[in-house]
């Protein structure tokens, strides 16, 4: 076999094989969530979790703030929908946030009205959830179909 030969099926032989793994660097946070309008949305639902945990803990009732804040970031959500969908360049967390200010009020109108212990645990694990879901769907890095690269960058 000729050193051109060898040389070809050594080059295939390789290109064929996977490349070594290499570790995955930590991935930064969406630049979107580094704007003052989405950090804030992030540290009050952060708080208001905190505060909803609290209260299903000590059974609490809640309080004027409390409503008042979710309030307010319901109508941050839907600021932030609008700005995200008006910039055009995510679509799904475009469409989240606008679920997440819609779904808020009804969380909380579900926790008001609940007649029992149960439903009112039930209304409290479910707002906690969605105040959840607010902070990560805006730390999360983008995912492929959003048309983003994972460090936020067109």
């Amino acid at each position: 076999m000729s050193c051109a030969a060898l040389a070809a099926t050594t080059l295939l032989w390789m290109a064929a094989t996977p490349a070594p793994a290499q570790p995955a660097a930590p991935t930064p946070a969406p630049a979107t969530a580094l704007e003052p309008l989405f950090a804030d949305i992030v540290a009050r639902a952060q708080d208001l979790k905190a505060q909803a945990e609290a209260m299903r803990e000590t059974e609490a009732p809640a309080t004027e703030a409390f409503k008042t804040g979710v309030a307010d970031l319901a109508a941050l959500d839907s600021r932030g929908q609008q700005i995200v969908r008006d910039r055009g360049v995510d679509g799904d967390l475009a469409c989240i946030l606008r679920g997440i200010s819609e779904d808020l009020p009804v969380k909380l109108a579900a926790l008001q009205l609940a007649a029992d212990a149960p439903a009112r645990d039930t209304a409290l694990r479910e707002l906690i959830y969605l105040l959840n879901d607010n902070v990560e769907v805006l730390l999360a890095p983008p995912g492929p179909a959003s048309g983003l690269a994972p460090d936020g960058s067109v």
